[in-house]
């Protein structure tokens, strides 16, 4: 029910165009581990058609490790970047929501109240 509750609060919307025309026919997916620290595979990554990033993992200050490109970000709310740097106005933002705190964070959010 609570799902339910909030999924009609919420304005119905799809994928962006140009997520919706790709034919992700090169993909890659960013951990947050710091694996590639030191690894200056930022160009390389920058070629791939998609860039999904995981959680909170800081691109500025890293780009020539982790490149700068992000196509989806996709996180838990409390894992969801501070800096409003981590967020291209290009890139889509996806809320990883499981535990029923997740669901009250995005029904604060969508309500403009405080948690």
């Amino acid at each position: 029910d609570k799902l339910k509750n909030l999924l009609e609060l919420l304005p119905e919307h799809d994928l962006p165009e140009d997520l919706k025309s790709k034919h992700c026919k090169r993909c890659v997916v960013v951990g947050s581990g710091g694996i590639l620290h030191g690894s200056e595979l930022g160009h390389l990554l920058n070629q791939f058609d998609i860039v999904i990033r995981l959680n909170d993992a800081p691109v500025q200050g890293y780009t020539d490790h982790v490149g700068n490109k992000t196509t989806i970000r996709m996180t838990y709310p409390e894992g969801a970047p501070l800096s409003e740097h981590e967020y291209p106005p290009s890139s889509l933002f996806v809320a990883v929501l499981f535990k029923s705190v997740d669901f009250n964070w995005l029904q604060a959010m969508v309500k403009n109240e405080t948690l």
